[in-house]
């Protein structure tokens, strides 16, 4: 699990991630502050650690537009302690709140609690636009009609299903595709998108990975 940590405070921001690593995560430290959030896009976070008090941009501002862009859970982490900062993490779409000086063991419930609530292999299945990805039986179900999918056609729809707000590039896929050691090449996932379209029209489903010219497929 990667924990991406954005905190200012050089002695703070290592003790935080010793500390983590010492209870078996991965850490990422953010130290180029005025562009944080373009450095946070780069990296594949399972959760952000975000501290609100930082240089150029606080963390109020950069948790608003990550979430335009990522589905990832986000625990401030910050001195400020008032019901207003709260209640704003919360509109800006974080997912928790603990002030400074933190008790460890909360820090790390709430960290449990964030990725646990947000794997979405925890539920049975996910659905999207009137239709259902069976995540333990690699189905595809729409009203009273199923079709099995192939490994690669689910670990490519899933992708999709938990980005579902986002436009994704063919390059994006086939990075993800190849860091999880599932490899496709260009034509492997023309050909699976192409199957995938075909067996959504077999149970219903007309418009399933649609085109975004220049851009790439939206679900």
């Amino acid at each position: 699990m990667n924990i991406v940590i954005v905190e200012d405070d050089k002695i703070l921001r290592e003790k935080l991630s010793l500390f983590l690593e010492n209870n078996g995560y991965n850490t990422i430290s953010i130290i180029d502050f005025k562009n944080a959030y373009e450095e946070i896009l780069n990296i594949n976070a399972d959760l952000i650690l975000l501290d609100i008090n930082l240089p150029y941009s606080d963390g109020f501002e950069i948790c608003k537009k990550v979430k335009e862009k990522f589905q990832v859970p986000i625990i401030f982490v910050t001195s400020r302690d008032t019901t207003q900062d709260e209640i704003k993490s919360i509109q800006v779409g974080g997912f928790d709140f603990i002030t400074k000086p933190y008790d460890k063991t909360m820090l790390l419930e709430k960290i449990k609690r964030a990725l646990k609530i947000n794997n979405p292999l925890n539920y049975r299945d996910l659905t999207k636009n009137g239709y259902t990805l069976d995540l333990h039986l690699s189905l595809l179900k729409h009203q009273d009609k199923e079709i099995e999918l192939t490994r690669n056609e689910f670990r490519i729809l899933y992708y999709f299903f938990i980005n579902s707000d986002r436009v994704i590039t063919k390059e994006e896929l086939l990075d993800k595709l190849w860091n999880d050691k599932y490899y496709l090449d260009d034509n492997i996932l023309a050909v699976n998108i192409n199957r995938l379209r075909k067996k959504a029209k077999e149970i219903g489903i007309d418009n399933l990975l649609s085109n975004v010219k220049g851009e790439g497929y939206k679900l």
